[in-house]
């Protein structure tokens, strides 16, 4: 029977997800350093792609009218050539494109990304790499709205993605930084970054369910493990809504500090 204090190191975890995934700062990189601290060996990514999950579905309750909208003008050009509907749909093709270079990378080095996940100092070295990011556009305003976006747009932040997937580089931050520098808006890169999060992280878990489910670790922990994706779910909702009011403000500088004080923490003492 699982103890009580695996179950709070679970739900502290699910925490730690929840409120790292939508803001720049991580989620992968504060789960090894939790990990770490509470002494968890992490084999593969299944219980990373497991609380992402509970994230994703949080992402989709927060983002659901957008989703809905882009979804229905999608279809709407698609049977009707209607023009009013015509931005959606090419929003949609540009979340296609932007997607594909992280997909294929996830494809070929997914190994080898799970092998770095358990290595403590390259999280402190991509947090410092991952504050320099936000501080590069920390007083950055651009003008670019949903019907602005342009194909070499999706490319460039589609590969920016794919750099996200070192451990300690934030891929909502690696999203918003590529976002801004190109000249988006802060809503149009948040609402950009976290509608591309949506088939990354499903196509990532649909991919890892089989070798989740029949994990040992996973049946055996199987109540942490919900503790930890129920704990993920609320803290992503609340730490999304509330990131959403620090875009609005453009106050990313404390995010970077962040990264550069917990970067060298570990870099030091772990």
């Amino acid at each position: 029977m699982t103890n009580i204090w695996t179950i709070i190191q679970y739900l502290i975890l699910g925490l730690v997800q929840g409120v790292s995934e939508p803001i720049p700062i991580s989620s992968s990189g504060h789960l090894v350093i939790f990990r770490e601290l509470f002494g968890i060996e992490a084999e593969g990514l299944s219980f990373e792609i497991f609380v992402n999950f509970a994230s994703l579905l949080a992402v989709l309750v927060i983002y659901r009218e957008d989703i809905i909208r882009i979804i229905k003008n999608g279809w709407l050009f698609v049977t009707k050539k209607s023009e009013a509907a015509k931005s959606d749909f090419n929003f949609i093709i540009y979340l296609i494109i932007a997607t594909i270079p992280v997909g294929v990378v996830g494809v070929l080095f997914g190994d080898a990304i799970g092998e770095a996940l358990s290595n403590t100092k390259v999280v402190g070295v991509t947090l410092l790499i991952t504050a320099a990011a936000l501080w590069m556009i920390r007083n950055l305003r651009g003008r670019k709205n949903d019907g602005d976006l342009t194909m070499k747009d999706a490319v460039i932040v589609g590969l920016a993605q794919t750099i996200a997937v070192t451990p300690g580089i934030s891929r909502s931050g690696a999203t918003i930084v590529a976002s801004m520098l190109i000249g988006m808006r802060q809503e149009t890169a948040l609402r950009f970054a976290f509608l591309l999060y949506i088939p990354v992280s499903l196509g990532t878990t649909i991919l890892e369910v089989p070798d989740m489910v029949q994990s040992p670790d996973f049946q055996a922990m199987l109540i942490p493990h919900i503790v930890a994706f129920i704990a993920s779910f609320i803290a992503t909702y609340f730490a999304l809504k509330w990131f959403m009011n620090i875009m609005a403000k453009g106050n990313l500088r404390y995010f970077s500090y962040y990264c550069v004080v917990v970067g060298l923490l570990v870099i030091i003492f772990l």
